[in-house]
């Protein structure tokens, strides 16, 4: 296993749980899918995705506060949380993930290019986020992006660990 978080050892922890995941996103229009999917086997956790680039589908897919949306706008910690929240429960995972932000050329809602937030929620509905300054070309931000929401989502798998998966973490 790496020691830093890989797709493939994501699904191997989800898997070895009998959980699931979901992903929504933003700015990288459909890549964590992309990423989670291009492992062997990544069926047997991964549900699907919602790609909800315009900010209406935030909140008519994902359930995103309308009043959030537009006092703060789509690049927003809260907005991310609520996203992973509510593709959760749009497709009935056990985790969800998303993904928000800024990725160019041009900055939006005011925040310049390489904002992102990232965030996780899990089986208890507690949700991780993390804010991010990124630097690079529009593909680069949205790569750092998928690279980080991986990684944060295993943070969290890892963090809720029961004893059983403690003892096993040298075999996923």
């Amino acid at each position: 296993m790496s020691d830093g978080g890989t797709a493939a050892d994501v699904l191997a922890l989800l898997e070895r749980r009998g959980q699931t995941l979901a992903a929504a996103e933003s700015l990288t229009g459909g890549l964590v899918a992309a990423e989670l999917t291009s492992v062997d086997g990544a069926s047997r956790s991964f549900r699907g995705s919602v790609t909800a680039y315009a900010t209406d589908l935030k909140h008519e897919v994902l359930g995103v506060d309308e009043a959030l949306l537009a006092e703060r706008g789509a690049v927003d910690a809260e907005v991310a949380r609520q996203m992973a929240r509510g593709v959760r429960r749009a497709l009935g995972a056990d985790w969800g993930v998303a993904t928000t932000g800024v990725a160019g050329p041009t900055p939006q809602d005011g925040q310049p290019v390489g904002t992102v937030h990232v965030a996780v929620a899990g089986p208890s509905d507690a949700v991780a986020a993390a804010a991010l300054r990124l630097e690079g070309d529009r593909a680069g931000i949205r790569g750092q992006t998928v690279h980080a929401a991986v990684k944060l989502l295993f943070s969290e798998l890892i963090a809720t660990a029961g004893a059983k998966d403690t003892e096993q973490h040298d075999e996923i």
